[in-house]
């Protein structure tokens, strides 16, 4: 039985041999393109920048992140009973101090404001994710009438002073929120002199931050 399966084997060898053999008359197979592992994480992800493939949700204790700096906040809140939309854009020149401009709306159905600050943002750096602050500045709000009452929008000089604290969820991007006084100085109905109007302002969003240091 083995010496016939052995003839058999011998029979269909070459052209087993012929099947197995390259055809030089078919096209070549192209090789695969080299993979990018630069820009491929070890997961298979493709990250926009490369440096923050390890890095996860780490904070940084350098004090020097916050210096020449630019930062983005939009957030939502009230102005005084009233719901508001803020937008925030800042620059930190050095480690303590930001010059940020921002923009706030409040929407109400008989009349609705437009607060537009610029604010200095004091700091002390601390190490760890939770980083308080104090800001102070100088605008105007515009007070828009509804529709109802037909009248031309006013405009008021206004203070605000307050304070606020960001957690850091990775060194770029950071939870925020914010509590501010905001004083509109106003004149009284038939009166010379100057009235102070306060409102609280209270807002919580986001701060996505970009270095501009090289």
């Amino acid at each position: 039985m083995y010496v016939t399966l052995a003839a058999v084997a011998l029979c269909f060898a070459p052209a087993l041999a012929c099947a197995l053999e390259p055809d030089s008359t078919a096209a070549p197979v192209a090789a695969p393109a080299p993979v990018d592992t630069a820009a491929t994480g070890k997961n298979g992800l493709i990250y926009l920048v490369p440096a923050l493939e390890d890095a996860h949700y780490h904070v940084s204790n350098d004090r020097q992140r916050f210096q020449h700096r630019i930062s983005f906040s939009p957030a939502i809140g009230q102005l005084g009973n009233n719901d508001e939309f803020v937008f925030r854009v800042a620059y930190s020149p050095n480690t303590w101090l930001g010059y940020e401009i921002a923009l706030g709306h409040n929407p109400a159905s008989s009349l609705h404001a437009l607060l537009h600050t610029f604010n200095a943002v004091l700091r002390y750096p601390l190490p760890g994710r939770f980083q308080p602050y104090m800001t102070l500045g100088y605008g105007m709000m515009t007070v828009y009438p509804g529709q109802a009452i037909n009248a031309d929008p006013v405009t008021k000089n206004t203070l605000t002073v307050g304070g606020g604290l960001e957690i850091y969820l990775r060194d770029d991007v950071a939870l925020r929120g914010e509590l501010r006084s905001a004083t509109v100085l106003g004149q009284e109905l038939g009166s010379g002199g100057t009235v102070a109007y306060d409102y609280r302002e209270y807002t919580i969003g986001f701060s996505f931050f970009r270095s501009l240091r090289g």
